[in-house]
């Protein structure tokens, strides 16, 4: 069954699925029938308030039911859904909200003991109250070609960039990824990735009503709280980071059943070949996939049935039906198909940088090809790195700690870290006395956990080359 809007999709569930469960957030338990039910009438809420089509609404808020309705809802009123980072800290979610030009932004007060005040002029609803069921049932008229959500991502350089995708290459996308995940109807998903990435958001929610499996939604990893659902309602679909399997396979499994667990979905550049077994011999999982993606391009690869323990650990897999993948003369990774962005939102310079004249969008990703066709990363291009499955930018945090009085110059490169895979450590020119500890504390008051720097040197002058940029290499 093709369908051009995710409404579309999402709203023939009720019929598709009937009395299936759909959503299962402690103790609130809905159908799909209910579910969909719900989202046409947090639909009418954001009409009456004049959401209309084309006009963006953003949400700011951990993994729950009311998130799942409110985001379907957005999409069902014609609106453009523009999610954001819950590990944000406020001045990072505000520069959001004021250049994507939200209208509104959906929160739960105190998840995290932040609250959320949001720039001038933009609505700010909870999302824990009574707005989603104030509607009656709605629907706009929608095109697959419309937007569908502006997911800000930083790229290599910079704040964070709108990407923009549209409705129908998002359910082609994802309704390909269900078949290499191998997500049936019935599955019994328990989604840990954060709603506001693709991973949990498309991989997760939009997957899970293609297919009809049941959303158990998680707003904060929780290891004893994962072994808890998986043994007390029979989760068969466990995606997330390596570090999540690692602590499956370091909890006491005579204490918990497991056995219910069926599909593994996992992604990082480097994973351990023996975690990969371990996984596969030690827990009951019967498939394993690894794939790469990025924002820009939703997932461009996938791991296949059949491929051996160092295949998934090692390589990412094969390009995904539609997508083409070509390594450029300096090593970097180039993706052209149906799947790439429509641009960053209000950049066109950016887009022009991105995209070039033959339609290869140009990762920041350094890989190669093996003589199977499968596609090994093997570095970055630039300087981002990786902490804890989050994109960290040197230059970005570069940004954030230069607005500190004491700081003269900075340079951000990710080091080793055994739990988190990386970490930022930041190289500081200082004009005044400060101590690490104290700029450690600073940056951790403005920026996100996994952006923030853990360990600072201070240090006389950076290296630089003849044309003054910082040469990274030597400090690394």
């Amino acid at each position: 069954m093709t369908w051009k809007t995710i409404p579309e999709m999402v709203l023939s569930a009720g019929d598709r699925f009937g009395d299936a469960e759909a959503v299962v957030d402690g103790s609130l338990r809905l159908t799909f029938r209910e579910t969909v039910a719900r989202i046409r009438c947090a639909a009418g809420a954001f009409a009456d308030i004049g959401i209309r089509k084309g006009d963006r609404v953003a949400i700011w808020a951990p993994n729950s039911a009311e998130w799942i309705i409110a985001v379907f809802g957005i999409l069902t009123a014609g609106a453009t859904l523009v999610p954001i980072n819950t590990r944000y800290k406020p001045d990072e979610a505000a520069d959001i909200l004021r250049r994507s030009g939200a209208a509104a932004v959906l929160v739960q007060p105190g998840f995290l003991g932040l609250e959320f005040p949001a720039p001038e002029g933009v609505e700010v609803i909870d999302i824990t109250g009574d707005f989603l069921s104030s509607g009656s049932p709605f629907e706009a008229d929608v095109a697959g070609t419309d937007i569908a959500d502006v997911m800000y991502t930083s790229g290599t350089t910079g704040r964070p960039k709108g990407v923009m995708m549209d409705h129908t290459q998002t359910l082609r996308l994802f309704g390909e990824w269900c078949d290499l995940a191998d997500l049936r109807e019935g599955d019994r998903y328990l989604i840990v990735n954060p709603f506001f990435h693709m991973f949990g958001y498309k991989a997760g929610l939009i997957a899970s009503f293609i297919r009809g499996a049941t959303v158990f939604p998680m707003a904060t990893l929780d290891v004893d709280r994962v072994l808890e659902l998986v043994e007390t309602e029979r989760i068969t679909m466990l995606p997330g980071p390596p570090t999540l399997y690692q602590s499956l396979l370091g909890a006491d499994r005579r204490v918990r059943d497991l056995s219910s667990l069926r599909a593994a979905v996992t992604g990082s550049a480097d994973i351990p070949v023996d975690l990969i077994r371990r996984i596969k011999q030690d827990l009951p999982f019967q498939t394993i996939m690894t794939g790469y993606g990025l924002t820009e391009a939703g997932t461009a690869t996938a791991s296949r049935a059949g491929d051996t323990f160092e295949q998934i650990a090692t390589t990412v897999g094969k390009p995904c039906d539609g997508v083409e993948i070509s390594i450029a003369d300096d090593s970097e990774v180039l993706i052209r198909g149906y799947n790439v962005m429509q641009g960053y939102l209000d950049d066109d310079e950016a887009t022009a940088e991105a995209i070039d004249p033959d339609g290869w969008l140009h990762t920041g990703d350094l890989g190669e090809i093996d003589a199977d066709g499968r596609v090994r990363i093997i570095g970055r291009k630039k300087d981002m790195f990786i902490v804890g499955g989050f994109n960290a930018y040197p230059a970005e945090i570069e940004s954030y700690l230069s607005e500190h009085p004491a700081v003269d110059q900075v340079a951000v490169i990710g080091v080793p870290d055994e739990r988190m895979g990386q970490v930022g450590k930041a190289f500081v020119v200082a004009n005044a006395p400060i101590t690490e500890d104290e700029l450690l504390a600073w940056g951790r008051a403005r920026m996100a956990g996994f952006k923030a720097p853990r360990s600072i040197e201070f240090i006389e002058s950076l290296p630089t080359n003849a044309t003054g940029k910082v040469m990274k290499s030597e400090l690394r």
